[in-house]
């Protein structure tokens, strides 16, 4: 909620800050609001993990000889790996997002009764094609745990 508050000027802002922001979602939700999207966050954190590590380790086991394989080639399995990952689990992270932005909103504004409600409003109302809407720029940002994967790798090779 404090997210899509950030853009609007200070007359129009929903929240003053941080705390503001719990303490509005606490008073209007109690302790549930302020959990809203964790169950389907986990769910998509364990999913994109799970991907990671695992497509990393196939890809790797895949070559001739993993240990001397260079550096740039590993860097290349990493990136695909972190951007299958990112396509793979970014529906998660769509309704973990929309059941967030429902925190601290009146009963007559809320869509979205629970979780599997989230996911089959959107995908009737909106299609398939929603729960990627953004995704692309979630595979730029993980550029970065492409190359913490393979510096991870590099300095194991040192112990």
């Amino acid at each position: 909620s404090l997210a899509a508050d950030i853009g609007k000027s200070g007359g129009e802002r929903e929240f003053t800050g941080l705390g503001n922001c719990l303490t509005k979602i606490f008073k209007a939700d109690g302790i549930v609001g302020l959990y809203r999207g964790f169950g389907v966050s986990v769910q998509g954190i364990i999913i994109y993990r799970a991907a990671y590590f695992g497509f990393y380790d196939t890809a790797r086991g895949m070559l001739p000889d993993p240990k001397k394989t260079p550096l740039y080639i590993n860097w290349a399995i990493a990136q695909v790996v972190t951007t299958v990952a990112g396509i793979v689990s970014y529906p998660f992270d769509t309704v973990r997002r929309r059941m967030m932005m429902q925190s601290g909103r009146k009963k007559t504004e809320i869509v979205y009764k629970n979780t599997l409600h989230c996911w089959a409003t959107i995908a009737k109302t909106e299609g398939g094609s929603a729960f990627f809407k953004g995704a692309f720029s979630n595979v730029l940002r993980g550029t970065g745990g492409a190359f913490v994967l393979v510096l991870y790798d590099e300095i194991k090779k040192f112990l």
